[in-house]
């Protein structure tokens, strides 16, 4: 665990204003904070496994700070958090394990899967009105997004909300059902990380990103009740195809 005493404000400033930001981006589309903040502390030299565990630490309180926030402002569905949030810790558990005995060789595929959501997404969004209607496909998404956000360092949000809006769901169901649902699929990682790592796993960068996520995500759920749905997916496709993109050359460069 860090060493709390010698911290000091300007060492960590950087990465409360990263936790911040991506918290932001997170609570209001319902997706990014772990690709961000993943990329970010990789970019610091933190190995996969080091910041997946970190990213999730962090993530138990933005995330429980975040569904709190959806859940005042009414932007959950209970019954869809239950049938994503079940397989969802189970495919969390997996993935977390994946990670820490096999590495994340799968990165480049999910990312290009990702960007070819994202473009789909923004497609959409340009030409098509957004009609609702109810979801066929739940379970396998909230197992496979489980999986992918511990292997990868992040992946939840893109693979589950940007799925569910594919589907025809409401986005401000949709990201406040996810960002919800995320709280117990992020603790089942954590949990798993810490028995599988140890304590040593979670640095100081954690610290940050913890004190930035939270400050900011009391404020996704107002933004998410309050911008038009179309102009929402068309958000969600541009943070996806961004973040997604990079990612992808990060991982083949």
């Amino acid at each position: 665990m860090p060493d709390l005493s010698a911290v000091e404000l300007i060492d960590i400033l950087p990465f409360i204003a990263i936790g911040f930001a991506a918290q932001l981006v997170d609570g209001a589309l319902g997706m990014a904070f772990g690709v961000i903040s993943t990329t970010m502390l990789m970019g610091f030299g933190t190995s996969p496994q080091a910041a997946s565990a970190s990213v999730h630490a962090v993530e138990i309180f933005t995330t429980g700070a975040s569904g709190l926030s959806h859940s005042f402002h009414r932007n959950v569905d209970w019954r869809l958090f239950l049938r994503i949030a079940i397989p969802g810790v189970i495919g969390g558990c997996l993935g977390a394990y994946a990670l820490v005995w096999a590495g994340e060789n799968a990165r480049p595929f999910v990312l290009a899967y990702l960007a070819a959501v994202g473009f789909y997404l923004l497609w959409r969004g340009l030409t098509h009105g957004h009609q609702e209607r109810a979801p066929r496909v739940v379970e396998p998404l909230g197992l496979v997004g489980g999986f992918l956000d511990a292997s990868g360092g992040g992946g939840w949000g893109p693979i589950v909300t940007s799925n569910l809006l594919i589907q025809g769901m409401s986005p401000r169901k949709v990201i406040g059902t996810v960002n919800t649902a995320e709280f117990l699929v992020t603790l089942a990682i954590s949990a798993t990380f810490l028995v599988a790592l140890g304590p040593e796993a979670f640095t100081l960068v954690t610290l940050g990103l913890l004190i930035g996520g939270v400050a900011a995500a009391p404020i996704g759920g107002y933004v998410a009740k309050r911008v038009e749905a179309r102009r929402l997916l068309l958000v969600v496709a541009v943070v996806l195809l961004i973040t997604s993109l990079y990612g992808l050359y990060r991982a083949v460069a």
